[in-house]
């Protein structure tokens, strides 16, 4: 299975409309697949789920989304220059050891011409260091405003780029 996370916990954010669009693409290939909204955490997660301290609900939260998986596509958003603090701290939230060997893809999200390169940069050394197996292909949005119709879907060019991306993520 793969779990797609939508890397922010925005409120009807850009970035869920992606990851929303990207399980849907897996959906579509018969590939079994849940997405993870940040959205969903625990509203205290920050205060209260890291060092190894647990809610019910982050519990049942790694139980559905993070332990089953065999690989992950993380949607990331651009925030000042680099990825969200959020996403950091789900990854500080989980004992490195239900990671290591997991394979993970990254999708940047930005409405700046890099499609949060820096940010997909930084957040693959972290991984790295998680010692999580990285797809070398990272797909950057960019101009992301420019991409998303009237009714709030992808236009059939983040779409493409959706199943090129998600096509490597499956084989891989």
């Amino acid at each position: 299975m793969i779990t797609v996370i939508s890397g922010t916990n925005r409120q009807g954010s850009t970035t869920r409309i992606i990851s929303q669009a990207y399980s849907e693409v897996l959906s579509g290939m018969d590939q079994p697949n849940r997405l993870f909204s940040l959205e969903d955490l625990p509203r205290d997660f920050a205060f209260t789920d890291l060092y190894g301290h647990r809610s019910d609900l982050f519990k049942k939260q790694l139980d559905e989304y993070i332990l089953p998986a065999e690989r992950f596509v993380v949607v990331m958003p651009e925030y000042n220059g680099t990825f969200p603090g959020i996403l950091k701290l789900l990854f500080d939230a989980m004992h490195p050891e239900i990671l290591r060997g997991k394979k993970i893809g990254m999708v940047g999200v930005a409405n700046g011409r890099g499609g949060n390169l820096r940010g997909l940069d930084q957040f693959t050394a972290a991984m790295h260091y998680l010692q999580m197996v990285v797809y070398p292909r990272h797909l950057p949005l960019s101009l992301i405003k420019n991409h998303i119709t009237p009714e709030r879907q992808p236009d059939s060019l983040i779409m493409d780029g959706l199943q090129v991306h998600a096509k490597g993520m499956v084989g891989f």
